[in-house]
């Protein structure tokens, strides 16, 4: 058939029409894109319909690649370079001819580059971006841990009396694997660049009887990634120590660590825990991705209403800003993303945090150590006396902390902290508990954000349905007075691993203390009353935020269910 390009493709199904068409490539070449990268973030076309246009005209096959079991072997045929540098991958190999998975079959240019590395006839695939770049994270990735397994227990066999190299100086690009780095050097970094192609926040390393199990969470959900030999486990996690400048010898007490890494271009902080256990020492790795667009507003889910009490709350140049949660709710990302909004030339951003987490240029940022006596309370006496402008102390424990950063915040200090409550509200009750008195809360605090992270519906996937009486009961909607609109529910698709969920987003409820509300607690009022005027101030609890991402076909009811039994609603 004629040579066609993507675009005359697309107008002569009727996608687009040739003006969009000029408007898009216009666009793709100042940002240095492919037109089907622009016409997808422009929200024109989905990866999808782009794939189904060009199966229609093209007479194409396409591949799901979530359900397709790739041979490690393969991997040898077309090298991880080539494989991210045109974003194809190996699927199968029949004979002479090699099936590759590529978003851009008009990409002759990618397919000269695979039959030269293959030396095979090669046949394209259709396949969406983002499932090849998850396969080729996942092909390779096994491939380098096989490869690097079989080099350790090949090393081990030769030498089983001392211990195997481990202690070559770490590159800051885990991705650009040396050949000459020791095998288990090789198999940490393949696991790391594996959570990292998943978007992973944890592995888990974790000894078992007979075997070394590595889980990742991903999207809030512990998954099983692989199994490493139990001989080998000694390799792993003492590379591991290394890389954070742990003591390798010491097995018998928790220690904690960090890393600085690189992964396809883009940068990670590790946090690194480990823990005794029955069959030694279990590691889980924290990933935080140092990303300007994860640390914005947009990025932690702020719209809205939300938005605009988050930016009252940041022009305020004193008080105590605080934000509630348990663990794992996000409250640390937006406590960051505050910092980054605040970190400007003219003023001293102080930070007490135990551990550190992200390293901010610009930020003075100071470790918790309470065995020499670094607590938070010394600590931010300590800064009281630098001069600053701005404190983020990391968490709010004790009476003695909460009164320090009380009593900063009323002589001219912005002060912003995290507390472990259930809500804005018990966030009050849980201040006069540890001892704040009502008045000193009156005069310093601001405003409490509370927030939950859920699961985000797959966009691709997701089907309308309408809900039952009792799913109604949950998010507290009277049918009879407002007209019920259609929810959403998971289904699965190769896009989000046929889980239904892709990605999570913050819910927020952000109470900003106003002069009635100031006035029940500068008058010890009871704690009813307290309520009271909070409801009268316009307050939305979570429940509202949960409705309306739920109507919004964003998350589930199960999602908005399991996140309202962790608060007050």
């Amino acid at each position: 058939m004629a040579y066609k390009r993507l675009g005359e493709i697309l107008v002569a199904a009727g996608e687009i029409d040739e003006e969009s068409l000029q408007k898009y490539l216009e666009q793709g070449k100042r940002e240095g894109k492919r037109l089907g990268e622009v016409l997808v973030s422009n929200g024109i076309l989905t990866e999808r319909q782009i794939i189904d246009v060009l199966k229609l005209q093209l007479g194409m096959d396409s591949v799901e690649l979530s359900k397709a079991s790739i041979p490690t072997a393969l991997a040898q045929l077309v090298p991880k370079n080539i494989a991210r540098q045109y974003n194809v991958v190996p699927v199968k190999r029949e004979g002479a001819t090699l099936y590759v998975a590529t978003n851009d079959p008009l990409d002759f240019k990618a397919l000269e580059a695979v039959r030269k590395s293959s030396g095979s006839r090669v046949i394209p695939l259709l396949a969406t971006k983002s499932g090849i770049e998850r396969a080729i994270a996942t092909l390779y990735g096994n491939e380098s841990v096989n490869r690097a397994i079989d080099e350790l227990e090949t090393a081990m066999a030769a030498n089983p009396v001392n211990t195997v190299n481990v202690s070559e100086v770490q590159s800051e690009h885990i991705e650009d694997e040396n050949g000459q780095s020791a095998p288990a050097i090789r198999l940490v970094n393949s696991i790391i660049e594996r959570g990292a192609g998943n978007g992973s926040s944890d592995i888990h390393i974790e000894p078992q009887a007979d075997e070394l199990k590595v889980r990742m969470r991903i999207d809030g959900v512990l998954h099983e990634i692989l199994t490493v030999p139990k001989q080998l486990q000694s390799s792993v996690i003492s590379r591991i120590k290394i890389m954070v400048d742990m003591d390798i010898s010491e097995r018998r007490i928790p220690q904690d660590g960090r890393a600085n890494v690189k992964v396809r271009g883009k940068d990670y902080d590790l946090r690194v825990s480990t823990l005794p256990t029955k069959y030694g020492e279990k590691v889980v790795i924290r990933f935080l991705e140092k990303s300007e667009t994860l640390l914005s507003r947009e990025g932690i889910g702020l719209t809205g209403k939300h938005k605009d009490q988050y930016d009252r709350l940041l022009h305020n140049s004193n008080g105590v800003i605080l934000l509630c949660g348990p663990t794992g709710s996000g409250k640390s990302t937006t406590m960051y993303t505050m910092i980054t909004e605040l970190n400007r030339e003219e003023v001293n951003l102080v930070t007490l945090e135990d551990p550190i987490e992200y390293d901010m240029p610009g930020v003075n940022q100071v470790q918790i150590n309470e065995k020499v006596g670094m607590t938070f309370a010394n600590g931010l006496r300590a800064i009281l006396r630098q001069d600053p402008d701005i404190i983020a102390v990391g968490e709010i424990r004790d009476s003695e902390t909460a009164q320090i950063a009380m009593r900063a915040a009323i002589t001219g200090h912005l002060v912003l902290s995290t507390i472990h409550t259930n809500s804005s509200i018990e966030t009050i009750n849980r201040l006069i508990d540890i001892g704040v008195e009502p008045y000193i809360i009156n005069s310093a605090v601001k405003g409490i954000i509370s927030q939950r992270l859920v699961r985000k519906l797959c966009p691709l996937c997701k089907k309308a349905y309408e809900p039952t009486d009792e799913e109604l009961e949950t998010l507290k909607i009277n049918k009879e007075n407002a007209p019920v609109k259609m929810f959403y529910k998971p289904v699965g698709c190769p896009e989000c691993m046929h889980t239904g969920y892709k990605g999570r987003t913050a819910v927020f409820e952000i109470l900003t203390l106003n002069a009635e509300i100031k006035t029940k607690l500068r008058d010890n009022a009871l704690d009813s009353e307290i309520r009271q005027a909070i409801e009268d101030s316009g307050f939305e609890p979570m429940l509202v935020n949960c409705r309306r991402l739920v109507e919004a076909g964003i998350t589930t009811v199960s999602e908005a269910a399991r996140l309202l039994s962790t608060t007050d609603e």
